[in-house]
């Protein structure tokens, strides 16, 4: 067992990703969030495992990436869509496949690239994660809001800007601290 844990932690990703869509798909739209949000917490331990058990391995790396584009590319995409996009008809689909597609060029860049202490462009974790908090503020914004959202979310993640991994880990864990996400589903879903 021992020397699967890493690979379990990222199936259990890939798998609250899944639930975290047919949540969506049944309109359970806060249970989807719920799912992202671990899903989230479990992305955040799979490497480390990985690393401290000395698992890491390329079908880790691969397994990780196709558990995020579910969980942090389509999940968000197809909740954030049926929540609000839907109305925009074909323009609301586009932007839901825009964020989606990047979301996998970010990964498959990612795959290719040689390790260096930085991530090129917003990981998909973060964007998919950020979409999802915005579940939350939905109705204090104007649908067409996520018009302009999704495509600026997905520029991010394929851009070639850099960001060092110390600092993007640091400012990820401040502002997705799952306790914090946790305290902020539960007062939300508390009140409705």
């Amino acid at each position: 067992m021992k020397s699967h844990a890493a690979n379990f932690i990222t199936i259990s990703n890939m798998s609250f990703g899944g639930a975290a869509i047919m949540a969506t798909l049944h309109e359970y739209y806060s249970y989807s969030v719920l799912f992202i949000f671990i899903a989230a917490l479990l992305d955040r331990y799979d490497g480390k495992v990985a690393r401290a058990l000395g698992q890491v391995s390329e079908l880790g790396k691969q397994l990780d990436s196709m558990s995020d584009i579910i969980s942090f590319g389509v999940a968000p995409a197809l909740l954030m869509y049926e929540v609000v996009l839907v109305d925009f008809g074909f323009a609301g689909m586009m932007m839901a496949v825009l964020f989606i597609v990047c979301g996998a060029m970010r990964l498959a860049r990612f795959n290719i690239s040689e390790a260096n202490g930085y991530f090129t462009g917003l990981p998909i974790t973060a964007a998919g994660t950020f979409l999802t908090l915005t579940y939350f503020a939905a109705n204090a914004f104007h649908p067409a809001f996520y018009l302009f959202l999704f495509p600026i979310l997905a520029l991010l993640m394929i851009s070639t800007f850099t960001l060092k991994k110390s600092v993007t880990a640091h400012l990820l864990l401040h502002f997705f601290h799952f306790p914090q996400l946790l305290n902020i589903y539960c007062r939300k879903m508390g009140k409705g």
